[in-house]
């Protein structure tokens, strides 16, 4: 087995090295992945984005967020999290056989005190029945790579915060997320353990994995990119993972519902949305206006479904003379 620590914090780019590495590089034996990010939401290659995450939460503390080739649900992550990944040739394992791939980290961390840890259901690994690693696979071009978090010491108060979205405010063909009890993995090791940084845990990891006792004995097992692989890399992060089309506009066609009451009125905004950009726009209410809201409706009609854009579209409409006396910035809120 051969290895990759990567050196970025950044889940964009980690998924891109994934991605060039299983798709570009034949190795002779199984690759194995390990990756550590700043905070940052991924959804599943099937999920509508938008129907995820708390946007406006994400936007103000700077989360990142990235769609992934793999199915399965959302996760957050941050520095307290590491991912694996295993790269395989396709017929050296079952597609959909979770197990096989991640009972080798299960077993180390048994041998790191983690005695509960097990696989569970279709695609968790749980302690004390609790999920702490959760996993997802994707195949292509005769290459498997089952990738999954090991939730060591996350900062578990943001995750309802930046992945809660409220009900009946968006609904979509994607495949939604399915919560469960999570828990950090810290607690559960042995006591020589618990004080481990991340990059430390994932250390230990490696020697547990490759049965040594320093690092330095496995190093012809380490791969190191070159200057083409990081020229790959970087056209994989600008199609893919930093790209709005592919984050956001990937999404499945969905309808989103937003009504407020106001002091001059109730607005109900009714859109359908394709590929991230708004298909159509219908205003219903008893707001008062000059001007036929229809007008407000079509120019919003192709915009991709981002305030900045919408507020892009509208720069130059006085908003007041559709819905007389409700505000510009109300008005986007309510929208957004």
């Amino acid at each position: 087995m051969y290895y990759y620590v990567m050196k970025s914090n950044d889940i964009r780019r980690n998924l891109a090295t994934e991605q060039y590495l299983m798709n570009e590089i034949k190795f002779d034996e199984p690759l194995l992945l390990f990756y550590i990010e700043g905070p940052c939401i991924i959804v599943g290659g099937n999920q509508n984005t938008l129907e995820e995450i708390n946007k406006k939460y994400v936007d103000e503390h700077g989360i990142v967020v990235t769609r992934r080739l793999s199915g399965g649900g959302a996760v957050y992550q941050d520095l307290g999290n590491l991912c694996f990944s295993f790269v395989v040739d396709s017929d050296s394992e079952e597609f959909g056989d979770f197990k096989s791939f991640v009972q080798p980290i299960v077993d180390a961390l048994h041998d790191m005190g983690a005695k509960t840890a097990e696989v569970s259901g279709r695609n968790d690994i749980l302690v004390d029945g609790k999920k702490f690693s959760g996993n997802a696979m994707y195949s292509k071009g005769g290459k498997t790579f089952s990738h999954g978090t090991l939730m060591l010491d996350v900062d578990l108060s943001v995750i309802p915060k930046a992945l809660d979205v409220p009900e009946d405010k968006i609904k979509s063909k994607g495949i939604k997320s399915v919560s469960s009890r999570v828990t950090n993995l810290k607690p559960y090791l042995a006591p020589k353990y618990q004080n481990l940084t991340t990059p430390e845990f994932r250390d230990r990891l490696l020697k547990e994995l490759f049965h040594v006792d320093d690092l330095s004995l496995i190093k012809d097992k380490e791969y190191h990119l070159t200057d083409d692989d990081q020229k790959g890399i970087d056209k994989i992060f600008d199609d893919y993972y930093n790209n709005w089309d592919w984050v956001y506009g990937n999404s499945p066609e969905f309808t989103v519902k937003k009504r407020q009451h106001f002091t001059n009125g109730t607005i109900d905004a009714r859109l359908q949305v394709d590929d991230g950009k708004v298909s159509n726009v219908k205003f219903f209410g008893d707001y008062f206006g000059p001007k036929d809201s229809n007008e407000v409706a079509d120019k919003l009609k192709g915009v991709r479904f981002e305030r900045k854009d919408f507020e892009d579209a509208l720069k130059d409409v006085d908003l007041n003379n559709y819905f007389t006396g409700i505000s510009r910035d109300d008005f986007f809120d309510m929208l957004f």
